[in-house]
C-alpha cells in the first residue's frame, strides 16, 4: 500500500506532463545541441517516477528517515510546480529558479539517503542525472530565448 501512495504522487507530478505540453511555443525555441530528442523526455521521466515511488516506499520502512521522507516531498512538490510554470505560462527564469531548487533538494536527499541505505541512494542517482541535464537546458533555453 505504502508503495502506491508514493506512485499516486510521482502520477500526478506526472500528470502536469499531460496537462501542459511543450507543444509550438517549445518547438520554436532555441535549443542547445545537447537537447535529448523528443521521444526520450516521456521514457525518461517514466522511468525515473518509477524509481522514484519505488525510493519513497524503501525510506518509508527505515527508521529515522523523516528528514529523508520530507525532502522526498519537497521535491515532488517542486517537481510537479516546474511543468505548469514552464510549459504552461512560459515563464523561463522562474522554471530555472524552481529546477535549481530541486536539483538542490534532491542533491541533498540522494547524499542523505546514502547514509541511510546505500542501495535507494543508487536508485536515486539517475534522478539527479536527469536533473543536471534538465537544469543545464532550462539554462541554456533562458539564455538563448530571452
Amino acid at each position: 500500500m505504502t508503495f502506491f501512495i508514493f506512485l499516486l504522487a510521482c502520477a500526478a507530478a506526472a500528470s502536469t506532463g499531460i496537462i501542459f505540453k511543450p507543444g509550438p511555443w517549445y518547438a520554436s525555441l532555441v535549443k542547445p545541441g545537447f537537447t535529448p530528442p523528443n521521444w526520450l523526455f516521456p521514457v525518461a521521466w517514466t522511468v525515473i517516477y518509477l524509481l522514484l515511488a519505488w525510493a519513497g516506499y524503501r525510506l518509508a520502512l527505515i527508521p529515522g528517515s523523516q528528514t529523508v521522507i520530507a525532502l522526498w516531498a519537497a521535491q515532488i512538490a517542486l517537481n510537479t510546480l516546474w511543468t505548469p510554470v514552464f510549459f504552461g505560462a512560459h515563464q523561463m527564469f522562474a522554471g530555472l529558479v524552481i529546477i535549481t531548487l530541486l536539483w538542490l533538494v534532491v542533491a541533498v536527499m540522494v547524499v542523505l539517503t546514502l547514509r541511510l541505505d546505500v542501495i535507494t541512494g543508487l536508485i536515486l542517482f539517475p534522478y539527479l542525472a536527469w536533473l543536471c541535464v534538465a537544469a543545464a537546458l532550462n539554462f541554456s533555453i533562458w539564455r538563448n530565448n530571452r
